[in-house]
């Protein structure tokens, strides 16, 4: 129950209050977000930490000018890889072998049905589906900042090619995703920090089939 409680207690901060959050509490968010699930286990995205206030000011305008962008103690960045190549595949396996002191015939025929299947679509194509791998990452970061009591703001809300042409991301194969503030709540300025949290009942979200 207390993952439920924390997730309760979790809103989109709208407001906060500048306070840091400590390295230890970003380290287990960023830890989680490296063990979420991720098909073939491939992780195509990155994970892009700011926290330089200089920097966050120069962000914030590509963020339609959100606050919580310069408020927060730490922005995340996730952007997917811009296309899964057989050459990302090869490095994934080559450190799951590494790390695992093994291969097999087995792997490998896993290996080429992957690349076969990414083979068959378009770049555009390759790059949805790390988006979407890339989401799941993100939504077990912001579960895991309720666990540790840091509040968070998922943001669509930015112009995406211009945040990847400043911080130069189409050079390291990514484009950006989404966002994550991290901080704490500024409870007298964010209006919905004491405002009831409210969600589809389960009868109208859960379809059983029987």
């Amino acid at each position: 129950m207390r993952f439920i409680e924390s997730l309760r207690w979790r809103y989109a901060t709208k407001r906060m209050s500048g306070k840091k959050v400590p390295q230890e509490k970003v380290d287990i968010i960023l830890e989680a977000a490296r063990l979420a699930p991720s098909a073939g286990g491939l992780q195509p995205f990155n994970i892009l930490v700011v926290k330089d206030p200089e920097l966050l000011k120069k962000i914030q305008p590509i963020a339609n000018n959100q606050p919580q962008i310069t408020e927060a103690s730490h922005l995340l960045i996730f952007a997917a890889w811009d296309d899964i190549t057989d050459s990302h595949i090869d490095r994934v396996f080559d450190h799951i072998n590494k790390e695992r002191n093994h291969t097999s015939e087995a792997q490998e025929a896993y290996k080429n049905r992957i690349k076969a299947s990414f083979a068959s679509r378009t770049q555009e194509e390759r790059f949805q589906t790390a988006a979407r791998q890339t989401y799941i990452a993100f939504g077990i970061a912001i579960a895991a900042a309720a666990v540790e009591e840091v509040d968070s703001t998922p943001m669509e809300g930015f112009n995406n090619a211009e945040l990847d042409k400043f911080l130069g991301l189409k050079e390291k194969g990514l484009r950006s995703v989404t966002l994550l503030a991290l901080g704490y709540r500024d409870v007298e300025n964010d209006k919905l920090a004491s405002q009831k949290k409210v969600r589809r009942p389960k009868e109208e979200l859960v379809i059983e089939l029987n």
